[in-house]
Order: C-alpha cells, then structure tokens, then sequence
C-alpha cells in the first residue's frame, strides 16, 4: 500500500491538483503552468525572495510537469479535466510529451477553439492536443464518467479494495446538455469527492450555481462536512451564491491565485471557516492520517512561521 497524499500546486490563474492513491495510481485534476520554462526569469526571482506582508508566491508559479519530475512521478493513471477552459489545460500538451497518461476523463462538455491570436497567454497547441484526445486519435483512453457512476478503479472494488475511491458528484447527464446548449460550462464542470482516510477531500473545478443545486439535491451525503474543499473557480467572487458551503463545512479550504478583490473572502469569514490561500502558501502537500486529522505542509516557510507564531502551533492539524 502507497502513502496517501493530495498536492495542490500554486500555478497562477489557473488550476492543478495530484492525488497519490494508496493503490500506488496517480491523478492529475486539470493542468495550468505547464509551458513555464525552467530558465524563466521567475525562477531566479523566485530563489531570490524574500517577502514581506503580502507573501507573492502567487508571482512566482510551479511547473506542474517539473514538479512530477520531482517528487519522482512518471506515469499518471487518469488526468482528469474539469471542463475545457484554457487555465486548466494549460501545458496539456507539454504533459504528454513527458510521461503516459493513460486515461483521460471528458465530462462531455465541449467549447468553440479559442483565439490563440496576439496577446493570449495561452499556446495553441494544448487545445489541439486536448482535440486529438477526446477524438480518440492520441493513444490515451478516453473515459467518460458523470455523476453517480461506478467503474473499476475509481471506486469500485479491485486488488487494493474500494478503487481509489473517488465519487463523482457532478455533472450529470441534463447538466452537461444545458452547459452545451448555453455555453456556460462552468455549469457542468467536474465536482470529485476523493474519500480520503481523513474524510471528503472535494476537488470542485469552476462549479458554479447549478452545479451545487444539483449537488445538494443528489448527492448531499458525499459533500457535508469535508476535510477539505478545493474552492470552486478558484475562490473568485463569480458572483455566485455560497450557501453550499453550510453544507459542505469545510475543516480547511484552499483558494488559487486571483487578485485580492477578486477572491471570496467573505463567505468564508462570515462563517468562520479556515481557508488557505496559494499566495501565502505556495504549493501546498495535505496527508489524511488515520486518526481522522488532515496533515497539511506547505512551501512558504515565512508563512508557516508567521502562522504558527500568531496561532501558538507548532504543527498543522485540521
């Protein structure tokens, strides 16, 4: 049996997450910082910070295919993408090049190309390695699971018991029509529930309003009280509505990177919840141990002394 762990990577304005199962598989959650190159400027800066207030980790993003390498990933199981916006496939190609992947998960919902003219941060080659993928003419299979469903692996039983149980609590078959017909994908983005030793881990993707309806409606047992939410569309306002979260009552949540204005620091103060930020934590590792605790590590050492001395921890426990 492997070690249990969850990484979530601070890459910009754009979502990443791993899952190391115990089963000894890998899953990759969306993609984004994948074209940085090594070189980069950033990097040297980077080496040479050192923050003051605003901890900026936010300036100074992760390689995701750099950070396999790393810590000696070189295979994923299944990439998983929440939805086809250019912030979560954003080094998809790059990935492929570097390692197998050998399953991709395709929520159904589907995008016009993207104008990759003057000015897009984004390159053109990762939508159309996300095109030869889902037209079946990469080599990787294509799975296509929705809300409800169980398969082999991913939370029904095999040689490790129950898969690596992951759940799928969003969307479902009508959420991925209406997305397709509106064009507001976000609507049917993959929400995943990982059932970890410590509890629900909800990697929640851009879900939006619609999404969380249903999720309440149908698969509420899944998402109460969490050991951690990954927040949706990064923690931005979205102007949305966030009473799931009195549902969902996360121990800790985690927010990407977005200008301080832009992210939704009310509804989560409002209620007294916990929440993380990758501008003050970097990337960030979270181990569930047995006892029900979530261990979480993070990369910014000054933050963690700054937390720790203001709160009067030595270690994080959640």
């Amino acid at each position: 049996m492997g070690l249990e762990v969850v990484h979530f990577l601070n890459v910009g304005s754009g979502d990443c997450s791993i899952i190391e199962h115990t089963s000894g598989r890998v899953t990759m959650i969306d993609i984004c910082g994948g074209n940085l190159e090594p070189e980069d400027e950033l990097v040297e800066l980077y080496r040479a910070r050192k923050p003051k207030g605003n901890f900026r980790m936010c300036q100074y993003p992760t390689n995701p295919i750099i950070y396999l390498a790393e810590v000696g990933i070189k295979s994923l199981f299944r990439f998983i993408l929440t939805h086809p916006d250019m912030d979560h496939m954003d080094g998809l190609a790059r990935l492929l090049d570097a390692m197998s992947v050998l399953n991709f998960w395709d929520s159904g919902v589907r995008k016009e190309k993207p104008d990759f003219g003057r000015g897009s941060p984004y390159s053109e080659e990762d939508w159309d390695a996300y095109e030869r993928i889902i037209s079946g003419r990469s080599g990787t299979k294509v799975v296509t699971p929705r809300a409800g469903d169980r398969g082999k692996y991913w939370n029904s039983d095999d040689a490790y018991g129950p898969g690596d149980r992951l759940q799928i609590v969003a969307p479902d078959d009508h959420l991925v029509q209406t997305a397709n017909d509106t064009g507001e994908t976000n609507d049917a983005s993959y929400v995943i529930v990982y059932e970890s030793s410590a509890g629900p881990i909800i990697f929640a993707g851009d879900s939006h309003d619609k999404t969380w309806e249903y999720i309440l409606n149908e698969h509420r047992d899944l998402v109460c009280n969490a050991a951690v939410l990954f927040a949706p569309h990064h923690g931005r306002k979205s102007g949305r509505d966030y009473s799931f979260l009195d549902v969902v009552n996360p121990r800790v949540s985690f927010f990407g990177c977005a200008p301080y204005s832009d992210l939704a620091y009310s509804a989560w103060w409002y209620r007294g919840l916990l929440y993380f930020t990758n501008n003050q934590c970097g990337n960030v590792r979270i181990y569930p141990t047995s006892s029900g605790n979530v261990e979480v590590f993070i990369e910014n050492q000054q933050y963690a002394d700054a937390y720790a001395i203001h709160n009067g921890y030595t270690t994080y426990e959640y």
